[in-house]
This record gives structure tokens, C-alpha cells and sequence, in this order.
């Protein structure tokens, strides 16, 4: 059963030269128990179209679809007070950058609680003791002293940490996960990748994982969008995507990945993508 429904999605931003359409009629589906990759470099437009659904983008962004719903509940009509009920329930996200999404004036004891006593309704002593089985869960050493550190005083790899359990404490239905291992080290990596998909195939929930890191994606997922410019150039599932890419572009990705090189130098994407972007092959 479909989770996540989107249809022609666009998304631009006023800019000094005019419009700039990140982008450009997205087409795609997440169903529940699912993990979908979306994969492309960067620009490509994978982190806006999520925020998109989010609806953490800012004013001067122009957000059209023709459908874009969640369960069944059309996310361009909700109320701001039906949204906030959502977002960080049932959809939750953990961003790129964590060090500049975590709030520096409060500790993150306190801002993980505060997921907990709006969502669930958690408070005291129960909030407390979630909050530290959900650092334990994600890896953080010596999570009850870790309850009173601000932001500041942790590392980027341990703010990361600390938005993945965010993101879980509610144990959401669907989770946008943006380059979660970004400031990890390998081990930690490997680490916070089966944590996901630990937690995705005992909560059945549907799970998108942008990133740019094909290694990822052939670890993880079970379909596969491919984006170039703000637009899709293809869709498969993971076995199909690797074995017989049917873009250029896709091909140009794969060929691009160490162990495809052919010689000491790594292929570049080429030349032929500087024209139009083409379309879902």
C-alpha cells in the first residue's frame, strides 16, 4: 500500500536572474515497509523535493503538484495545526547538516524531550528514560551524561547521532533519512546503516534514503530513483538499476565508481549532460 504518493512536483525559487526551478516534475512513490534511494550528485534537487514534502522550505520557494499526499492525507491543504501534529510523528526527517538544525540554547536532553512530550505525550522521568534508550540505541557513549550537552560541545558525527534519534523517537511511519552517515567515520557508517534498516524491518516503515554514495544505495534499497537537474532519469529497482542502467546519465554514475575505473584516472560524467536533461528512460 502506497505511503507516500507525489505527481509532478515542482519546486522553484525567486532568484535576481528569475525563477530557478530546483525541481522540475518529479514523479514518485514510497510504499509502506519500502526503502527508496534517491540518488544524484549534488544540485540535483533530492534534498529540496523532500523538504518540499516536509513543508520546510522557505517563502520565496514555489511548491506545486498535482498530487502530493501522505497516507491518503493531501499535504497541500492541511492546516499548519494538522501539519505539526505530522511532522515529526509520522514523518520525520534527519537532516544533513545536524549541527546547524539542532537549536544551540538547548541542551539535547531537552530538545529530544521535546519530541517526546509533544508527539507522545511523555514527561519527567519517562521522558528522560526514552531519551537516553534512544541515544543508547544510535551509539552514543555515556548517553545519561550526554542529556545535559548543548550542541556545541559534541562533534558533528555525535550531533548526527543525535538527530537520528530525533527522527526515531516517535517511531514514524515514514523517515527521510538526508545523507544520514555525513561526518562519520567508515565503522560508524556501517553502524548507523543497519540501525536504519534495523528499525525500518521491525516498525514496517517506509523508508527514503537520499544520498549520493552508490555503495548506500546497493546496501539498502529496494527501488531507486536517479535525479539530474531537478528532473528523474530513472526509476528501477536496485538489482534492475546496477545489472542494466538504462540512462546515460545512470550509466555515467555507475562507470564513475572506483571499482568500474578502467585505469588509474576515474571516468568523469561527461559532456552529453550539459544539454537538456532528458527524461525517465
Amino acid at each position: 500500500m502506497t505511503l507516500l504518493e507525489i505527481r509532478n512536483l515542482t519546486v522553484s525559487f525567486d532568484t535576481s536572474r528569475g525563477p530557478f526551478r530546483a525541481v522540475d516534475g518529479i514523479d514518485l512513490h514510497v510504499d509502506r515497509s519500502e526503502v527508496l534511494a534517491i540518488v544524484g550528485e549534488s544540485g540535483s534537487g533530492k534534498s529540496v523535493g523532500m523538504l518540499a514534502v516536509m513543508g520546510l522550505l522557505p517563502p520565496t520557494a514555489t511548491v506545486t503538484a498535482d498530487r502530493m499526499a501522505f497516507d491518503g492525507l493531501d499535504l497541500q491543504t492541511i492546516t499548519p495545526k494538522q501539519r505539526r501534529r505530522i511532522v515529526g510523528r509520522d514523518i520525520a526527517m534527519i537532516f544533513q547538516e545536524p549541527i546547524a538544525s539542532l537549536n544551540p540554547c538547548f541542551t539535547i536532553g531537552f530538545q529530544i524531550g521535546e519530541v517526546l512530550r509533544q508527539h507522545a505525550g511523555l514527561g519527567g522521568r519517562a521522558s528522560r528514560a526514552r531519551t537516553v534508550e534512544l541515544l543508547e540505541a544510535v551509539g552514543l557513549n555515556d548517553a545519561q551524561k550526554r542529556l545535559g550537552a548543548f550542541p556545541h560541545q559534541l562533534s558533528g558525527g555525535q550531533c548526527q547521532r543525535v538527530m537520528i534519534a530525533m527522527a526515531i523517537a516517535c517511531n514514524p511511519r515514514l523517515l527521510i533519512a538526508d545523507e544520514p552517515t555525513t561526518a562519520l567515520d567508515v565503522t560508524i557508517q556501517k553502524q548507523i546503516l543497519d540501525l536504519l534498516m534495523r528499525l525500518q524491518a521491525e516498525h514496517g516503515m517506509g523508508l527514503i534514503m537520499i544520498t549520493h554514495d552508490m555503495g548506500v544505495v546497493a546496501e539498502t534499497a529496494d527501488r531507486v530513483v536517479v535525479q539530474y537537474k531537478g528532473r528523474k532519469m530513472e526509476e528501477a529497482d536496485v538489482l534492475s538499476l546496477f545489472e542494466t542502467p538504462k540512462n546515460p546519465y545512470t550509466r555515467a554514475l555507475l562507470s564513475a565508481l572506483p571499482e568500474n575505473a578502467a585505469g588509474d584516472r576515474l571516468p568523469t560524467v561527461g559532456s552529453f549532460l550539459d544539454g537538456p536533461a532528458g527524461g525517465v528512460s
